[in-house]
């Protein structure tokens, strides 16, 4: 495909990425399809979608990194990318990954005092080489580029030692030496995949604003909805439209929530009208049939032309109805389906479970005693270490504390979404999965796995071991709601999951009738849930 050469120099208010009509396919699968985007300064474009959707091979496209099948590109400017995966060449040190990634500001300094030199001695050509030199060095700002960096690895708690091999840290240190390289550099245009891994609450502090004061374009891909929530100006989604291209919304996040609502909307609308049409034809046809079998028994005192007439007519209308039917064809392709929560009440007040004091040697010590009655709302928080998914594993009764105690009504059923899902036999179909876990727990109510909208009709049938992490998290959580819990305990439930998931499943959350506790570390989801009571757990000591 057509790729225009790429001079790296910095280009200020003219940096650009252009992508038109890009496609993408890796083995026999389509990746991306006619994805146009355009990223200038002053634009943050948040790349979106279902894991498996190409935000990662898109990224690779608009660095350079990858070609295209299809579609044009013009890059103009410097690039900065921060990749997920990480190629650590043995011997090489923080200083030798600073020093590549500021080589520009390096090589204007290096330029600049040449110049000065040649001048000094007079050489011809010296002092527009000077000029030169002097105007790229201001426009780097060559000279605090070692300062950037250093202020962004310590705000970001990555190593400063710039002696120290980058393979003999951790991949989290690694991961934030890169990225606090990339942030220091001042390059025209960012292309940040997942760039909150590895940082704490001060370093996505950091971060955020880092993001936020940078002049030129950036394109980031990421989990993390309060990043883009408060970042990005537009949202391009990879994931499936009527026409299958990707879309791109302007307004922010809330103008990505209601423009994707609007159009799929629209999707249903169509999809609705092109099979209510097909109905009425497909009926027209038959009653078209039926007329034609009786015009050939009229009615008593009717003559042979008389019959002759009718039958002619008929078959016409037959003729007619049925051709129209033929070139109907539902074109519209079927939206995915929409979450659904299962339509089931607990009665409210009821109690759950209560504990005392329950601790689990080395692993939850913090003193936790709480009462649970249906209708209740719990959100639990702590630093990693804390115990959080050790006392969810206490309160379902999946492991026994080493004392304290806790008392589950007998009759109550509790559901886990823990972070692991359960050891499924890898031969087995999801929906062979769900049927299993539905009939033993004898309740004739459930829907089935296709109306829950976790899982389409394409995935239902793939054995576990083929889905994606996504794919197993929402199928997980179908078996959860399955159980009709009166209670339903869910830990970091916005791993592995759509935001258009995660924001269906809030709001689901804050009207259902059965208890809910909710352990988190997603920035945006604990915004959303701000006001239910909170229970949070002190660091390990």
């Amino acid at each position: 495909m057509p790729d225009t050469s790429h001079d790296h120099l910095p280009a200020g208010s003219h940096a650009q990425i252009r992508l038109s009509g890009a496609s993408v396919t890796l083995g026999s699968r389509r990746v991306l399809s006619g994805v146009d985007v355009t990223l200038s300064a002053g634009t943050a474009v948040a790349v979106v979608g279902e894991n498996g959707r190409g935000k990662t091979t898109l990224l690779e496209v608009l660095a350079g990194s990858r070609r295209p099948d299809d579609g044009t590109i013009t890059r103009r400017g410097t690039i900065g990318t921060v990749e997920q995966d990480l190629d650590i060449a043995e011997g090489r040190t923080v200083g030798d990954a600073v020093a590549l990634e500021i080589s520009d500001s390096l090589d204007a300094l290096q330029a600049l005092n040449e110049a000065t030199i040649a001048m000094a001695e007079e050489r011809p050509g010296a002092d527009d080489a000077y000029t030169s030199a002097l105007d790229r060095a201001i426009t780097l700002d060559a000279w605090d580029a070692e300062r950037r960096v250093d202020m962004a690895l310590e705000a970001l708690s990555a190593c400063t030692d710039r002696a120290r091999p980058l393979s003999s840290l951790s991949v989290g240190q690694r991961y934030r030496v890169r990225l606090a390289c990339v942030l220091g550099a001042r390059h025209d245009i960012l292309l940040l995949d997942e760039p909150t891994n590895h940082l704490d609450a001060s370093g996505l502090a950091f971060l955020t604003e880092k993001m936020r004061e940078h002049p030129g374009a950036l394109a980031v891909a990421s989990h993390d909805r309060a990043l883009l929530r408060d970042v990005c100006t537009h949202f391009l989604d990879l994931d499936p439209s009527q026409d299958g291209t990707p879309r791109l919304y302007g307004g922010g996040y809330e103008g990505w929530v209601d423009g994707r609502h609007r159009e799929r909307l629209r999707w249903e609308q169509a999809h609705t009208a092109q099979v209510g049409e097909h109905e009425r034809l497909s009926r027209a046809a038959e009653d078209a049939r039926g007329r034609l079998h009786d015009s050939w028994r009229p009615a008593k005192g009717h003559g042979r032309h008389e019959r002759a007439t009718r039958a002619a007519s008929t078959v016409q209308t037959f003729n007619r109805r049925r051709e129209e039917l033929e070139r109907h064809h539902i074109s519209v392709p079927p939206p995915p389906a929409r979450f659904q929560w299962p339509d089931w009440s607990v009665p409210t007040g009821r109690t759950v479970l209560t504990c005392h004091q329950p601790r689990v040697s080395d692993r939850l010590t913090a003193s936790v005693s709480l009462s649970i009655d249906t209708g209740d709302r719990v959100l639990l928080t702590g630093p990693n270490g804390a115990g959080k998914s050790t006392l969810l594993a206490v309160l379902v009764g999946e492991l026994e504390p080493d004392s304290g105690r806790v008392n589950r009504h007998p009759n109550a059923r509790l559901a886990l979404l823990g972070q692991e899902v359960p050891d499924w036999d890898p031969h087995r179909t999801a929906v062979e999965i769900y049927r299993d876990h539905v009939d033993q727990l004898g309740l004739t109510s459930a829907p089935g796995l296709a109306r829950t909208g976790l899982l389409g009709s394409d995935t239902a049938g793939t054995a576990v071991s083929r889905l994606s992490q996504g794919q197993q998290r929402r199928l997980h959580m179908a078996l959860c709601l399955a159980e009709e819990p009166d209670l339903l305990i869910l830990d970091e439930p916005t791993n592995h999951l759509s935001f258009a998931l995660v924001d269906a499943l809030t709001a689901a959350l804050n009207t259902a009738s059965c208890a809910v506790v909710v352990a988190t570390h997603d920035r945006q989801l604990l915004r959303d849930l701000s006001d239910w009571p909170t229970l949070a757990l002190p660091g390990q000591r």
